[in-house]
């Protein structure tokens, strides 16, 4: 007798999870697709627009757009799971189809383990996104930016028309233009260069220029070649003229460009390359990559629990403290990593304190919702 009620329980409790699993597939399928519309339609928006400012050739403009979609997956997916159990819980409750589960002895610990599974598959196929795609697509990502800043938009200046860069803060103008095959260099003739050095222009003439790149900073070049260099109008009485033989005006600052450069270089560093670093950047970089496949764990838990909660104070109750939840959790993580980054935090402390503050209040929540408190209140001493 016993074993046969063993084997009702045991297949009335894989029925349940199949069902339940199928529920969160589903929801999971369409909440990431909503989201991801959303999100890699302005992504679409902003690399189109990046081009045209920076001049990034149309053929590169498709694998931005997926690099960058890589780049965002673990995230959307993450929040489509949460939201999804969220839902599938609630939706549960309201339908009276938990109440009669908790009747057959099906509780949280039940739900949680049903969905197992599903959590798991989601937290290995995020662990391997941000451990191994997400950084190589940074790094795809990288090599077309940096292919298309060696080109410099100094490449594509035309001949004979005024040509405004840096948002309109230097104009420039060639009447001849020259490309070497195969280098990066411009040959130009006749060049009249305006920008502006803080409210004062400075107007420059020249009969020759050539664009070059500096080997060792990287900085961006004109060498202006038989020229004068005029500070205010030329028809102010105070104005400044300088003549030169040879004039290199910088156009870019390797120095800046390459700090900038820097935390992106250390995003799409191989894992295992950063992973027994002493530096903080890379120490930060590498349990953020940990961080977002182990909130998917303890949000599951989380889901589960608010998606219980929110029926009693009206249907989208859950879903909206869930993405609260979900923001808070993710910039407390942000924030932790800019301070490890910046060696206000201790390695060992790094990221994980956040992960085990929401574990806590997970728990908390748990007891309460099970009456824990309530049962020590009322335990006599």
């Amino acid at each position: 007798m016993k074993t046969l009620l063993r084997k009702s329980i045991k297949l009335q409790n894989s029925i349940l999870a199949k069902y339940l699993m199928r529920q969160v597939l589903m929801l999971l399928a369409a909440v990431f697709i909503v989201i991801g519309l959303v999100i890699f339609g302005n992504q679409l928006v902003l690399v189109v627009k990046e081009s045209v400012e920076d001049g990034i050739p149309i053929a590169d403009l498709l694998p931005l757009v997926g690099f960058n979609m890589i780049r965002d997956v673990p995230l959307i997916l993450s929040l489509s799971l949460f939201l999804a159990i969220i839902l599938v819980v609630g939706k549960s409750y309201k339908d009276s189809e938990a109440i009669v589960m908790n009747s057959l002895g099906v509780g949280d610990k039940h739900f949680m383990v049903f969905i197992q599974p599903v959590v798991v598959f989601i937290f290995i196929f995020i662990l391997f996104l941000t451990t191994v795609a997400v950084p190589w697509s940074k790094q795809q990502h990288s090599m077309i930016m940096d292919r298309s800043k060696n080109t410099s938009e100094f490449s594509f200046i035309k001949e004979g028309e005024f040509q405004e860069f840096k948002q309109g803060k230097l104009v420039f103008y060639a009447a001849k233009v020259e490309s070497i095959k195969g280098e990066s260099t411009q040959d130009m003739e006749e060049i009249f260069v305006y920008a502006m050095a803080g409210e004062e222009p400075i107007i420059t003439l020249a009969a020759q220029a050539q664009k070059y790149t500096d080997k060792n900073t990287k900085s961006v070049y004109l060498r202006l070649k038989n020229g004068s260099r005029y500070h205010g109008f030329p028809t102010d009485a105070n104005k400044k003229i300088l003549d030169f033989d040879v004039y290199d005006l910088q156009i870019i600052d390797g120095n800046k460009q390459h700090g900038s450069e820097g935390t992106a270089k250390i995003e799409s560093k191989p894992t295992l390359d950063i992973l027994f670093s002493s530096d903080t950047k890379e120490i930060a970089e590498w349990q953020w990559r940990l961080s977002q496949p182990i909130s998917v764990l303890i949000l599951s838990v989380f889901g589960i629990l608010l998606g219980k909660a929110s029926p009693r104070g009206g249907k989208n109750l859950g879903v909206i403290v869930g993405i609260m939840v979900f923001i808070i959790y993710n910039n407390a993580l942000l924030v932790a990593k800019s301070s490890l980054e910046h060696g206000e935090l201790l390695p060992i402390i790094g990221l994980w304190w956040v992960h085990l503050l929401v574990l806590f209040i997970v728990i908390v929540f748990y007891a309460y919702r099970h009456g824990k408190f309530s049962r020590l209140i009322t335990k006599p001493f």
